[in-house]
């Protein structure tokens, strides 16, 4: 293998755990002496146009039949079975999860998303998951055989230690404005608290569901919580850097996750994390270093946080094994290494 193409629906620049896993993994293959092209797909996946699936069809007939082809989840879960087939090529497929679990989907779409999803992965040489939950999730509801599964966990940077506030607690919670990050649930639970000492930063985009950021903004005001709780908006670089080293927790109400990079970015800065258990998040993080409760579930939420907040010494001790822990977190030349393994296993 000469190197390879990883064919990216929309916007990679795009501040999400899935546009930086891709981000990293070609920045990763170039370092590791691959010729890495991004193919900069349409953004109009996971519903694209009829004039975007000829344009996505044309793209990928374009990259050279020597290099291999990887595609990110977003696009290739939707690609018709016809399509996929007239590339005429082995086809690798990064799924991050499933794209029926977003939440705000009717159950038309969903039905949709998930019997496109399963005729596409039938296609596909080799799928790459990103944990092992959701290879357990292709493995039993999309028909995916172990033999084609690999998994590559994110990577994580070491980073510093998280110096905090204190008083107030300072909470961190980090992702995009959209139903699944349910950060209105997180908001019920802040309500329930309002006798604590805290302050609550929301690092996420806020543009890319207008709805659900006027309900979020709603939420704060009618509980009196516009003083306490900020939507930052979505931060990258020295300025994320500054939220995590002035941060307490790290909590989010996420409803899924595939496997959740802000958390392990959480205990990489030595952060005790409250979080629910949905989808990938309890094998992302360990007993030692979290409280997870159900998801969708506000006053378990409360408590879980509660917990914490009026237990400095747990606090403390949940922040030491986070630390500890995020030692053995996988780096991410590991990731992109068994990535370009699977590429070049389905080239020869």
């Amino acid at each position: 293998m000469t190197g390879f193409a990883f064919a990216i629906p929309g916007d990679i620049d795009l501040p999400t755990g899935g546009y930086g896993y891709d981000r990293r993994v070609i920045t990763e293959g170039r370092r590791a002496g691959s010729i890495v092209t991004h193919v900069a797909l349409p953004g109009g996946f996971p519903f694209p146009t009829p004039r975007e699936l000829a344009e996505t069809e044309a793209q990928l007939k374009a990259v050279p039949a020597g290099q291999a082809l990887l595609i990110d989840g977003l696009a290739f879960s939707v690609l018709p079975p016809e399509l996929l087939r007239r590339l005429d090529r082995p086809l690798v497929a990064l799924v991050h999860h499933p794209l029926a679990l977003e939440e705000g989907l009717d159950e038309a779409q969903k039905a949709s998303l998930v019997a496109s999803e399963r005729a596409a992965l039938a296609l596909a040489s080799a799928v790459i998951a990103t944990s092992p939950s959701t290879a357990r999730l292709l493995e039993r509801d999309y028909g995916v055989e172990p033999g084609r599964l690999v998994v590559a966990l994110p990577g994580t940077d070491p980073r510093p230690r998280a110096r905090g506030t204190g008083s107030p607690v300072r909470l961190l919670s980090i992702g995009t404005v959209i139903p699944r990050k349910a950060h209105g649930v997180l908001v019920e639970a802040l309500a329930a608290l309002a006798s604590f000492d805290w302050t609550c930063r929301i690092v996420g985009a806020t543009d890319r569901d207008a709805g659900e950021t006027r309900r979020l903004r709603r939420a704060i005001a009618a509980h009196g919580l516009g003083d306490r709780v900020a939507l930052t908006g979505a931060l990258l670089g020295e300025a994320l850097e500054q939220e995590f080293d002035a941060a307490d927790i790290f909590v989010t109400a996420s409803l899924f996750e595939g496997y959740g990079m802000a958390l392990t970015e959480a205990l990489a800065h030595g952060l005790p994390v409250v979080a629910t258990s949905g989808g990938a998040i309890p094998d992302t993080v360990p007993p030692a270093a979290s409280v997870l409760v159900a998801p969708n579930d506000a006053a378990g939420l409360a408590v879980g946080l509660g917990a914490l907040l009026r237990d400095p010494d747990r606090r403390k001790a949940l922040a030491q094994n986070a630390w500890d822990h995020a030692a053995s977190l996988p780096d991410w030349p590991r990731t992109a290494a068994t990535i370009m393994a699977v590429l070049r296993d389905v080239a020869r």
